[in-house]
């Protein structure tokens, strides 16, 4: 059936026609055409978005690891699933065919079962980006249970509020990991993380790196021992369509991270089609997503679309600039991948690079190029476009979040026209909505506002685990009737999307979203410091980074400054986690607030991106002078 792979612009808008005006319809056809399920569903959708509440294939059974697997073993089992491109590039790595993945997933399931793992439990896995986090992964929807994939490069603090916050038992690590010309003590991390958050019983170490851990009497195993006697056969459990498949936190802008929990049919069905048809996907393609599976990018791009679809993906442990910056392109040669996802952080950060890291490589192999992660700006889009796809490969600048379990505004290659920092259209079956702040529906184009979605689509979050409330009122309270995305977006003359970014306090960086709240705590802990406000600024190749404005106690007054920074960075570090700390600190004599005392940060954030020629009427601030210190001052 053509609904499934688009091909030209005129079926898409008659495919996206019928998406929007019978829903049911439409993607009960997709579900019913490919994929494998053990009972069909009751009725296809139910929903209310005041309670708020979604059901996609209500009543259907499926295991969603034998759509990944299982039915692929009969004609694909030779083919290769799984590509593990490791940190180092001289390491050998051999593929991992269907048959193989098979076994290794049912192994790892067996070994959980073990450790007495049921349906419904919680599994917080913090690994690095080797075969056994997708094999755990996968393991988990295998026996029905709820996988929690944390970031590898997140601190023991954020690591232990996660595992708490889902009341997991188990979490699945590795003595360590590569990071480049780095080593990191994954194990060392979770150790600490564990002193913080007393319910976990059971650790099992992943062996990556070889270096001596402290293994901690009826609590830690090694994971290869238990592998190495599991069974290679695992019957995998029956799920309900609306059964919990997997938590993944995203940064809350009021410290808690949001649980975002996801279920099953309609993440499965939703991941699978976008895949389809946002990459171009054939038969016998490779293709390389070089997120994190810490991400809702690596989960739905790396791991559940293209398995879904019989694809195979490639795995990358390492970074873009180790051993050199033709690392990319050496793997696009070697591989002849066809698909390549990345961020526009590397993008910009092999651009800087120059050309000359690109020359000598054999990169004819690509078809489609994508970004992720955030707004990508023009100069990179036209460098990608220029160096990468040599103007042959459509760049697919592609805009979701976690809350959306797959992608939403795309182009489609070689079908929509593409617009350099344009998301341009919505993906098939996603209806959005530009709101004004009153809450009205801004009509027509040439229009901006806050961008909301009007109808559910499959792969949309349930709820935030354990909090019902704070779903409903994060994301919809603020506009009737509709999921708000808490981004803010532009529609061009013909209707094309782009993202103009956060309207809350996120800031994006490097692709990471950062909630301003949790760095401040992090920073404010400082016995010196009396407060603090963050806001971002415009960065060349982070996109944005961070700039922290910092009110000492006088007990600070005297202190080395520069040592002070190095102290902060180092309390945001052991707090969050490397990725958040500040690039500029400027010490403030105070903050512009309000009357009712709320920080101005609008003010603090037109200083950071210098321009404080037009900050508005601030006589009505309720201390207006320290605005001219913080000018004077500004870095």
């Amino acid at each position: 059936m053509s609904n499934y792979h688009i091909k030209h612009l005129e079926e898409y808008y008659q495919v996206y026609r019928k998406s929007v005006r019978e829903p049911e319809n439409f993607w009960e056809e997709i579900a019913e055409e490919h994929f494998l399920w053990r009972k069909k569903w009751d009725t296809v959708l139910e929903w209310d978005f005041t309670k708020p509440e979604v059901k996609w294939f209500k009543g259907a059974k499926l295991n969603i690891t034998e759509n990944c697997i299982d039915r692929h073993l009969l004609t694909r089992g030779d083919k290769t699933a799984i590509l593990f491109e490791p940190n180092n590039p001289d390491e050998p790595s051999n593929p991992i065919t269907y048959k193989e993945l098979h076994s290794h997933v049912c192994k790892m399931a067996n070994v959980l079962k073990d450790q007495g793992v049921k349906k419904g439990d919680r599994v917080c896995v913090y690994l690095p980006m080797i075969p056994e986090l997708v094999y755990t992964v996968l393991a988990c929807a295998r026996i029905g249970a709820v996988h929690s994939v944390v970031f590898a490069g997140f601190s023991a603090n954020a690591l232990a509020t996660r595992i708490t916050d889902c009341d997991s038992k188990i979490v699945i690590t590795s003595d360590g990991s590569y990071r480049g010309s780095k080593t990191i003590d994954l194990k060392g991390i979770v150790d600490e993380a564990l002193r913080i958050s007393k319910g976990v019983e059971t650790v099992l170490v992943a062996k990556r790196i070889s270096s001596e851990i402290e293994m901690l009497q009826n609590r830690d195993q090694w994971l290869q021992p238990l592998l190495d006697k599991a069974s290679a056969q695992c019957e995998p459990e029956i799920m309900d369509a609306e059964d919990p498949l997997f938590i993944l936190y995203t940064s809350g802008s009021t410290g808690q991270p949001k649980g975002m929990l996801h279920t099953t049919a309609g993440y499965m069905v939703y991941a699978a089609y976008t895949f389809k048809n946002v990459f171009n996907y054939i038969e016998n393609d490779v293709f390389w997503c070089s997120a994190d599976v810490g991400w809702i990018t690596g989960h739905s791009y790396i791991i559940y679309g293209p398995l879904c679809n019989g694809a195979t993906s490639i795995l990358f442990e390492g970074v873009p600039s180790h051993p050199s910056y033709s690392r990319f392109w050496e793997i696009v040669e070697k591989h002849r991948v066809n698909q390549f996802y990345t961020a526009p952080t590397a993008i910009r950060a092999l651009a800087k690079e120059g050309v000359g890291h690109i020359e000598g490589h054999d990169l004819s192999s690509l078809k489609v190029l994508g970004t992720v992660g955030e707004p990508i700006n023009e100069e990179a889009w036209h460098w990608y476009d220029d160096n990468i796809g040599k103007n042959k490969a459509p760049i697919v600048d592609t805009w979701f979040q976690t809350e959306n379990g797959g992608i939403m505004i795309t182009p489609i290659p070689y079908v929509t026209p593409t617009k350099p920092t344009y998301a341009t259209l919505p993906f098939i079956g996603i209806q959005p909505a530009l709101m004004d702040e009153n809450g009205k529906e801004i009509e027509g184009n040439q229009v901006s506002g806050r961008l909301c979605i009007k109808f559910p689509w499959p792969s949309i979050a349930r709820s935030i685990w354990g909090n019902h409330q704070r779903y409903k009122d994060t994301y919809f309270s603020e506009f009737k009737n509709m999921y708000f995305t808490g981004d803010g977006a532009l529609r061009d003359e013909v209707g094309y999307y782009r993202i103009t970014g956060r309207v809350d306090d996120i800031i994006i960086v490097s692709g990471h979203n950062l909630g301003t709240a949790p760095i401040e705590d992090a920073i404010n802990e400082h016995p010196a410091v009396a407060e603090s406000a963050i806001v971002g600024f415009p960065h060349d190749i982070k996109g944005n980074a961070l700039y922290g404005y910092v009110t000492l106690k006088e007990t600070g007054e005297g202190r080395n400054h520069d040592n002070l920074r190095k102290e902060i960075n180092q309390m945001i570090t052991d707090q969050i986690g490397p990725i958040a700390k500040l690039d500029k600190i400027q010490f403030t004599k105070g903050l512009p607030k309000t009357r009712s005392g709320k920080i101005m940060r609008r003010i603090l954030r037109k200083i950071a991106h210098k321009d404080s020629s037009n900050l508005g009427d601030i006589s009505t601030l309720l201390n207006p002078e320290c605005v001219e210190d913080i000018i004077e001052n500004a870095l």
